[in-house]
């Protein structure tokens, strides 16, 4: 992503050398970059600056302490501690590797795309072997619906639920 606002950066500064309003320079950016492109409030401040003489397309320095929460060893960290223990909470995630929760969920979240079901840590997508399981599972109820007349008067049905799967992981 920050390479995508250099250029569009350096996009801006050529305008800006040839004379283009700000308008117009959003226009075109909106134009080559789509809904990628900077926001109207950055396009201007940008081309104000390079008007006001401003060369350095990069960021300036940012004061403050760096972060160090989200590194690439932390990501392992985590991803290894919730393999190995699913049922593991965001607290306890966080007391154990000395980081702070709301790091440990981005990082669950937004690095290793997983979500919250249940009391576990699980992939936003299914995998291969779940899709098949799945799948095995509606074949079996196909055959038994198929080969038992009264299949249906034995099933009980209730919060839109009626395969009931044990996984003696979660012990649910």
């Amino acid at each position: 992503m920050e390479q995508r606002n250099l250029k569009q950066r350096c996009a801006i500064k050529f305008c800006v050398k040839l004379e283009k309003s700000a308008s117009v320079t959003f226009e075109k950016l909106k134009q080559a970059y789509g809904e990628h492109s900077l926001s109207r409030a950055q396009t201007f401040r940008w081309h104000k600056a390079f008007l006001e003489g401003r060369e350095n397309v990069e960021d300036e320095q940012r004061s403050g302490r760096p972060t160090t929460s989200k590194t690439d060893e932390n990501i392992e960290r985590v991803k290894t501690l919730v393999r190995s223990d699913r049922r593991l909470t965001l607290r306890m995630l966080s007391e154990q590797l000395n980081l702070i929760r709301f790091i440990v969920h981005q990082i669950l979240s937004e690095h290793l795309h997983m979500r919250k079901v249940c009391a576990k840590m699980v992939p936003k997508n299914l995998s291969i072997e779940q899709k098949e399981m799945r799948e095995n599972e509606c074949l079996d109820l196909l055959d038994r619906i198929a080969n038992e007349q009264d299949f249906f008067s034995r099933v009980i049905t209730g919060d839109e639920t009626w395969i009931l799967e044990y996984d003696p992981e979660t012990k649910r």
